[in-house]
């Protein structure tokens, strides 16, 4: 089966505490929430410690359009993108022409060509590579990302599969938005890249401890409020409903169950529980519903505390803490939700 032979993730200079972000938010929202300190409660309630920011909190509101934001975007992204590449290429002992299929995954901005194009151009990748980028998945699209590469180099045992998931969620933010979506979204999304070498069967077998079992996607109906962007002409604006725990804690032990059931598989079975932390309530319900002990997402509640949600980056940072740490030995299963709403698994046997 193919297998995951390397991560990497950027670290962002800029990278703040949470405590300074809470005081930034009070300054701008207290004009438009008379009770903005019990508001601001949201802020310690995430556990989250520090946020991973592309840019200092000072240069933000010079970014005053779309135009400008999404220009950041692209020039951001193509920078860290070449940087976690260039790591993760590294890390697999790969040549950079070698690689035959490139999966680039994000949400948070736009370019046509798309940012594939520009990093193949930027690193001189090969000119005959497939290219599938993939927008709007969310927090979903890092676990989908990698299903996707599964897929590819399945199909062809020859493959090197390249992942790369960009999120610049902070450039998204609008400054002039008092809704509480807005307020509740200032206090948890953060920016992350992060990048993956998948490869097919025929390649050595060194390395191969990470290796693929299956993977499984599901939308549910009438549901499509729950998460994602409203387009407006000043930028995106977030769409996050507080029913995400309810959600979990009605469906993901039936959806984890069923997934596990097919593959003779039970959820005791489960070493490594490789989770998109999309916040502390969401890490709760999962633990709720699955029964899990406090200790089987310690690897998904660090990312969040030291990182923020990172939206479709942020599982493959919960992996790259896997696999540089360690793990046990057995079965993995990654899981996230995202818009739609949808949730996206993966099961790996980690040995």
């Amino acid at each position: 089966m193919p297998a995951i032979h390397s991560v990497s993730k950027i670290n962002f200079p800029d990278k703040i505490s949470q405590d300074q972000v809470k005081k930034t938010s009070r300054e701008l929202f207290a004009p438009s929430f008379p009770n903005i300190d019990r508001y601001l409660e949201i802020f310690d309630n995430t556990d989250i410690k520090y946020r991973n920011f592309c840019l200092s909190l000072v240069k933000v509101p010079a970014l005053n359009s779309f135009e400008k934001r999404n220009a950041e975007y692209v020039r951001i992204a193509l920078e860290y993108s070449v940087k976690a590449i260039e790591d993760v290429i590294k890390k697999a002992d790969i040549k950079k022409n070698e690689i035959t299929d490139f999966i680039f995954v994000s949400s948070t901005g736009l370019a046509t060509p798309s940012l594939d194009a520009l990093i193949i151009n930027k690193l001189r990748l090969n000119q005959d590579i497939n290219r599938t980028p993939i927008f709007g998945l969310g927090c979903a699209g890092g676990v989908s990302g990698v299903a996707k590469a599964n897929t590819v180099a399945k199909a062809n045992p020859d493959a090197i599969v390249l992942l790369v998931a960009v999120e610049l969620c902070s450039l998204t933010f609008l400054q002039n938005d008092f809704s509480k979506s807005n307020f509740v979204a200032s206090s948890l999304f953060s920016d992350g890249v992060a990048a993956c070498i998948i490869k097919g069967d025929s390649h050595s077998r060194k390395n191969k401890n990470v290796t693929f079992k299956a993977s499984e996607s599901k939308l549910y109906y009438d549901s499509l409020d729950v998460m994602g962007w409203d387009f407006l002409d000043s930028g995106f604006k977030v769409v996050f409903s507080q029913d995400i725990p309810t959600i979990i804690h009605q469906n993901v032990k039936e959806d984890v169950t069923s997934f596990l059931s097919k593959h003779q598989l039970e959820l005791k079975d489960i070493r490594n529980f490789i989770f998109h932390p999309g916040g502390k309530k969401v890490l709760s319900a999962y633990e709720d519903a699955l029964k899990l002990d406090n200790d089987s997402l310690h690897n998904s509640r660090e990312v969040i505390q030291n990182y923020g949600n990172m939206s479709s980056a942020t599982v493959l940072y919960v992996l790259e803490k896997f696999m540089t740490e360690g793990y046990q030995k057995g079965y993995g299963l990654m899981l996230a939700l995202g818009p739609g709403f949808s949730s996206e698994m993966v099961l790996l046997e980690m040995n």
